[in-house]
């Protein structure tokens, strides 16, 4: 059967620092699962907890007291919505929350391609190297994989985010493309085993056709692995929840994904 669009688990609000539509609230947020007949959605905005040291001052704004002001959420029949976060690694491979935390979320999002944030997550005297970006690439993924981590309630988001290379269109892809087919095949036999999901980013899957087997080619290859997948369309505004359907749909089929390759939290 065809992989459902039944789902998103990447949605931010109002609260995330980076949103700055007062309309993309909770209410908003529901009423776009029910135009699209979801049956679960998770709210992620962006979080780094007061515990954690060395956060970045834009991080330093959105500890838990901040994001929690989201709650309760509001609910509707046949619809769950649910409490997570997207929190972040940093260069030192600090993740931004403590054990502790996990239990007061539902999902926990943690990307590797926030290369964006030079001098926090990325080291600046690297920045202007395709090559080190795309060593970036693999070498988060694989220090996120060896943490002790609850796994089955993890996501990873946007791994062909083009913040992993934002000079350029055509940087980006040429980080991406120097991403070697072995350390994708090793890394998502890991991301299997260990039963986190995989991203389908609306950002991510909203690429030309000329782009398509550039920006394809590591979900191709995660599938090849066994590794499952969620949707995820990373809404900051309202306009963007109006389209995400429209992308899964692309996505889902260029993919060949059926209801076997979809990610169930446990």
């Amino acid at each position: 059967m065809k992989f459902k669009i039944d789902h998103d688990y990447h949605i931010h609000s109002h609260i995330s620092l980076c949103c700055h539509e007062p309309e993309q609230n909770n209410e908003r947020i529901l009423q776009y699962a029910k135009d699209n007949g979801l049956r679960r959605i998770i709210l992620t905005d962006h979080y780094w907890d007061e515990a954690v040291p060395d956060a970045s001052g834009w991080y330093r704004k959105q500890g838990f007291a901040h994001i929690s002001q989201a709650l309760p959420l509001p609910q509707a029949e046949g619809i769950e919505f649910l409490f997570g976060c997207e929190t972040d690694m940093n260069k030192d491979m600090t993740v931004g929350i403590p054990p502790e935390r996990w239990k007061d979320f539902s999902f926990v999002l943690i990307p590797t391609t926030h290369l964006h944030m030079v001098g926090f997550t990325f080291p600046a005297e690297e920045a202007d190297s395709h090559e080190a970006r795309a060593a970036q690439w693999v070498k988060r993924l694989e220090a996120l994989l060896a943490m002790p981590l609850p796994f089955g309630k993890m996501g990873i988001p946007h791994l062909t985010c083009d913040l992993l290379d934002n000079r350029s269109r055509e940087d980006y892809l040429t980080t991406l493309s120097l991403i070697g087919d072995d350390d994708m095949e090793r890394l998502f036999a890991k991301v299997a085993l260990l039963g986190c999901g995989i991203e389908l980013n609306q950002s991510d899957m909203s690429f030309s056709d000329a782009e398509a087997d550039t920006v394809l080619r590591p979900y191709r290859i995660a599938k090849g692995c066994g590794c499952k997948f969620f949707l995820g369309s990373d809404s900051h505004r309202s306009k963007t929840l109006q389209t995400a359907k429209a992308v899964f749909e692309r996505a889902i089929d260029l993919l060949a994904l059926t209801e076997s390759d979809k990610f169930y939290i446990s």
